[in-house]
Order: structure tokens, then C-alpha cells, then sequence
């Protein structure tokens, strides 16, 4: 079925535009710009202001939709997470540090401690080396002889502060893992 398409009727000057149109005339769709405030989008039933577009006071392009509710251009950009790929990188979620510590996002000269011989009981990354450094995040394992299990991994915040803690419980048969299960807990 083909829709219908209203082209706005201008009235344009050289103050205004680049040509001089005295009378009504319609837009050329392929040079011409709609100068609004927003624009309200219905469906084939609607006649109401639930759904548009528009600029914020902040200048951002704001999306607002009566079901959905309201979103700016960068939250869409960011698959409605509001978090951009370069901010994804630096969030201290666990899952960026499994399996060996910090990486792309965190500065460079991240640092490394870990407690125990051939069998580590702690791995702990901290932020720097020496005085005032502050831990980004830690494995602590827990043998029965050669068995690891369990296996808590703690991810902190800059200030130290826990944020989340996911522990491993394994189980074996004979020295072969056999199952895992996994308990989260966002602090």
C-alpha cells in the first residue's frame, strides 16, 4: 500500500534560505530543511502527543514514546544501556576479569601479588605497585590436597569497596572436574 507524503509548503528568503520563493511553494526533500521544534508520530488511530521527538534543554535529541518512555540519542546509540563501548571497557564488572585480571580500559601498570607456592590460595590485582595501592580484584582458592574448590572471585571498587563476589564450588571425580556451580552476589 503506499503511503501517503505530505511535503510542508516554505516560504523562504535569503535570510532564511539560499533561494527567494515570494509564494507558497513545496520543499525540495533533496535541499531543504523542516526548522520545528519536534515531531509528533501517530499510527494509523492515534491523534494524541504521546510519541515524538524533540530537543532537551540540554540540547541532547530526545526520543520520548508513550510505551517505551524516554531516551536520548547517546542511550540509543548504546543499545538503551546508556553505556558507550569505550565506558563498557572500565566498568569493574567480575565478567571483564575473569580469567587473568585487568585489561583494555584500566591503566597501564596494573600489579599483581599472588600468596601461596604451587598451589595459590590468593591472586590479587591491585591498581599499582607499592604504597597506596588499592585492589581491583581477587581469586582466593581453597585446596583439599590437589582439589581447588571453592574458588571466590571479588571485584572492588576504586575506593576498595566490595562490589560483587562469585564463588565456585567444583566438584571432582578423582582429580578430573566434573560440575561447577556458580553463586553471585552483587554487594
Amino acid at each position: 500500500m503506499a503511503k501517503d507524503r505530505v511535503q510542508p509548503l516554505k516560504l523562504e528568503d535569503t535570510g532564511t534560505g539560499s533561494e527567494i520563493d515570494l509564494f507558497p511553494t513545496a520543499l525540495d526533500r533533496n535541499e531543504d530543511y523542516v526548522d520545528c521544534k519536534g515531531i509528533v508520530v501517530q499510527d494509523t488511530n492515534s491523534d494524541d502527543e504521546t510519541t515524538f521527538i524533540e530537543r532537551d534543554e540540554s540540547g541532547n535529541l530526545t526520543f520520548v514514546d508513550g510505551v517505551a518512555g524516554t531516551y536520548t540519542l547517546d542511550q540509543l546509540s548504546t543499545g538503551g544501556s546508556g553505556i558507550s563501548a569505550e565506558g563498557h571497557k572500565i566498568l569493574r564488572q567480575l565478567i571483564h576479569f575473569i580469567d587473568n585480571g585487568p585489561a583494555e580500559g584500566f591503566a597501564t601498570g596494573a600489579y599483581r601479588e599472588i600468596t601461596g607456592t604451587a598451589f595459590p590460595t590468593a591472586i590479587i590485582w591491585y591498581d599499582k605497585a607499592g604504597a597506596g595501592k588499592v585492589k581491583i580484584v581477587s581469586k582466593e582458592i581453597s585446596w583439599t590436597g590437589v582439589l581447588a574448590s571453592p574458588i571466590v572471585w571479588k571485584v572492588y571498587d576504586a575506593a576498595e569497596a566490595l562490589i560483587a563476589t562469585v564463588t565456585d564450588t567444583v566438584s571432582y571425580t578423582g582429580v578430573f572436574e566434573t560440575s561447577r556451580t556458580r553463586a553471585i552476589v552483587i554487594e
